[in-house]
């Protein structure tokens, strides 16, 4: 009875491991199938969206299962793009900010209510309360009281430090209460950089190379475009035209803004960060952060509305938040924690999904938006949600008919005729120097018979300006940068009738030319 209870009992365990590596055939089975059907979706959305290149990878229960480039590098020179091809990540670079004070914070060298100025006692905003109460925690969660993208001229393309940028940030007015609404800002994610070098007594960038990318083995990552030079396999960033066309561009170095958005790395090793991520803080068993720096980096600090229009496209989130670095929102039953990332020509996502253990990247050469409907097909392939939306072909539909709206109410829209052929004073009226507080010095200059304006902190922008009607000219930019739209420069007359302010009047998405109120100075 022994030997027959023994046998007996070998013969349950056979079958219980037998049954255990069958099921771990079939789930293997299943996530080759998955990713296949994936490969397939991520190259046909290439093509349909127009993408010069793309690398895709996707982390699952701590290992790199997928990870594969598609297109190419640059359009005029070629050049495969694989999962080592280096692209900018942008605002991506913003949870390794959060995460570097992190680190801080587990030293006790900074407490993440620590007023900013504690650490910045030059730093000025808006209003004295806000200016002493703004903690850490209000710089990586967008509740300064600034709108969206406040201030983002400072860095862009200009010659002014960070301190300089921030230094300049008391001119810009709130768009709301302080910590009662949201304000994407790239300005507050520069203080913590500042923060980070006050408190530590290391440049952001050497912090993120000691302490992340020499760990994490990230020996291909850069945290400036300078860094770049004689580098292979570099992705080039691409704009598009005015038939929406993608186009080859040019690096720019704005090492200004780094805390807020300066990384350059690839999918393969951007996955070693999701890695980092989804295990709470440690890689291959050593603790680079804590889990209680993780779990407020990854709490919800600041709510964000969800929209009727967010609802009917995605009816099962019910909350939207930011964390510090992170965003965050529920889909289909679980927490969602991502970030997007837009440089000049390259756009990004990361993805994490802490209950399954997932992280997703995507890097681009393009300004397209195809990241997030490749993110969310790629959520419902493995949260095995049935009858699933195909998210790329549903977001190039609605924006089909959103361009067929505009154009239609363009077409509505009564054409202005121009009343005047000339400009309403002589060339040499509109010349002179004219300040902004916020953003310094601009110049009007006539050469060869039209208008120049430069802009003293940023060379490389400014450009030719050809009447258009009253006192108001076109700009044609010096430079095509990918983020730069249709501008142009209005002059307002004073009460002696002659100019005495400029504007420069835009309809960009990214940049608030209205907060540069330009007066005229001599």
């Amino acid at each position: 009875m022994s030997y027959t209870y023994t046998f007996l009992k070998r013969f349950a365990l056979f079958l219980s491991l037998a049954s255990f590596v069958s099921l771990q055939a079939s789930a293997q089975q299943n996530t080759a199938a998955t990713l296949q059907k994936l490969d397939a979706y991520y190259q046909k959305a290439l093509k349909d969206w127009d993408v010069p290149g793309m690398a895709i990878a996707i982390v699952r229960n701590d290992s790199v299962i997928f990870a594969k480039g598609y297109g190419v590098r640059d359009l005029k020179s070629g050049g495969q793009v694989d999962a080592n091809t280096v692209f900018g990540i942008a605002s991506n670079s913003k949870a390794y900010t959060a995460a570097a004070l992190g680190i801080l914070v587990d030293e006790g060298k900074l407490n993440w209510n620590d007023k900013v100025t504690k650490h910045l006692p030059w730093l000025q905003l808006y209003n004295p309360y806000v200016t002493q109460e703004l903690n850490i925690k209000d710089l990586l969660s967008h509740r300064a009281g600034f709108r969206t993208f406040s201030g983002d001229l400072l860095w862009y393309n200009t010659t002014y430090s960070r301190r300089e940028i921030l230094e300049r940030a008391r001119h810009l007015q709130p768009a709301y209460s302080f910590r009662d609404g949201y304000g994407y800002s790239n300005i507050m994610f520069i203080a913590a950089g500042e923060v980070i070098e006050a408190v530590s007594g290391q440049k952001w960038e050497d912090f993120i190379k000691q302490r992340f990318f020499a760990p994490l083995g990230m020996n291909r990552s850069y945290t400036s475009v300078n860094e770049l030079a004689g580098k292979d396999n570099i992705a080039s960033p691409h704009g598009n035209d005015e038939k929406n066309k993608p186009y080859p561009t040019t690096f720019t170095a704005w090492d200004n803004w780094n805390p807020a958005a300066g990384i350059f790395t690839s999918v393969n090793q951007q996955a070693q960060w999701m890695r980092l991520q989804l295990n709470r803080g440690t890689y291959k068993g050593q603790k680079i952060f804590s889990e209680d720096a993780s779990r407020m980096m990854w709490a919800a600090h600041n709510a964000l509305p969800v929209s009727k229009q967010a609802e009917a496209n995605v009816p099962s989130t019910h909350f939207s938040a930011a964390g510090l670095g992170w965003m965050m929102n529920d889909y289909e039953g679980r927490k969602i924690l991502a970030h997007g990332g837009g440089h000049e020509g390259m756009n990004s996502r990361t993805v994490l999904v802490p209950e399954e253990n997932l992280g997703i990247v995507i890097l681009t050469n393009s300004m397209s938006g195809i990241m997030s409907p490749l993110a969310n097909y790629t959520l419902d392939q493995f949260f095995g949600v049935q009858n699933g939306r195909d998210w790329s072909q549903f977001s190039l539909d609605n924006m089909a008919k959103a361009r067929k709206a505009q154009e239609e109410a363009a077409a509505k829209a009564p054409k202005e005729k121009t009343r005047k052929s000339k400009p309403t004073m002589d060339l040499e009226a509109y010349a002179g120097t004219y300040n902004s507080p916020l953003y310094g010095d601009a110049t009007i200059r006539v050469q060869n018979k039209q208008l120049v304006l430069d802009l003293a902190p940023a060379p490389a922008l400014g450009g030719k300006l050809t009447h258009w009607q009253h006192d108001i000219f076109d700009l044609e930019w010096k430079n095509n940068f990918a983020l730069l739209t249709p501008t142009k420069v209005r002059f307002i007359v004073g009460p002696d009738g002659k100019i005495a302010e400029m504007r420069l009047d835009a309809n960009n998405p990214d940049f608030h030319f209205s907060e540069l109120e330009f007066k005229k100075v001599k």
